[in-house]
């Protein structure tokens, strides 16, 4: 009954390993998931704000310049910067360095790079050294774990930051399409106001 009661235990920590690593796997994917989503979602606005700034550019000689339009076109090319710049700072890649200690003698670093970014595989100086880290990390299993897990941290905390910028994003979109749309809105009133009371 012994040698049954040690490969139960044994088999609930594996079945028990295997759950928390299914686990993170799945936020892990999801967190990617998002981050690729938010790409899709900066790029349509870089598109879309890029048609609505060329048919403003076209139209822009024909603007009858009086002090309503003139503060709409100031809001216009504030709100279209602000855009630009918030869609660029969810595009350009942020590289967050999060280490934690190793304990194999093989491996010269002392601490864990992670090496599931480009940014840790980077750091390696050939195939084989990278692959030596990977194959000393993959040993332990609380360092597999560790691992991944401070990669879902990572994803998490980019993709606050990166969904922080296209709201802002998304404000100042609004803000400039707002305004192209009452400058023209002002436009066509006022051509059309001889004919309506002549």
């Amino acid at each position: 009954t012994e040698p049954i009661k040690w490969f139960t235990s044994i088999s609930k920590i594996i079945m028990e390993s295997e759950k928390q690593f299914s686990a993170l796997l799945q936020v892990l994917s999801v967190q990617q998931q998002v981050i690729q989503w938010t790409y899709q979602k900066a790029f349509t606005l870089l598109s879309i704000l890029g048609v609505f700034m060329v048919f403003f550019i076209v139209h822009f000689p024909k603007i009858q310049m009086n002090l309503f339009n003139f503060l709409m076109m100031i809001i216009y090319f504030t709100s279209a910067m602000g855009t630009i710049f918030y869609l660029v700072q969810v595009i350009v890649p942020r590289v967050r360095k999060h280490k934690t200690r190793i304990e194999d003698k093989e491996v010269g670093k002392d601490e864990v790079i992670n090496p599931t970014f480009f940014a840790g595989i980077s750091q390696f100086n050939s195939p084989e050294e990278y692959g030596l880290y990977l194959k000393s990390i993959a040993k332990d299993d609380e360092q597999l774990y560790q691992m991944f897990a401070s990669q879902v941290f990572a994803l998490g905390k980019i993709n606050l930051q990166k969904n922080t910028n296209i709201r802002f994003s998304m404000y100042f979109f609004i803000a400039a399409l707002l305004s192209e749309l009452l400058i023209i809105m002002a436009m066509a009133y006022s051509r059309a106001l001889p004919f309506l009371f002549s």
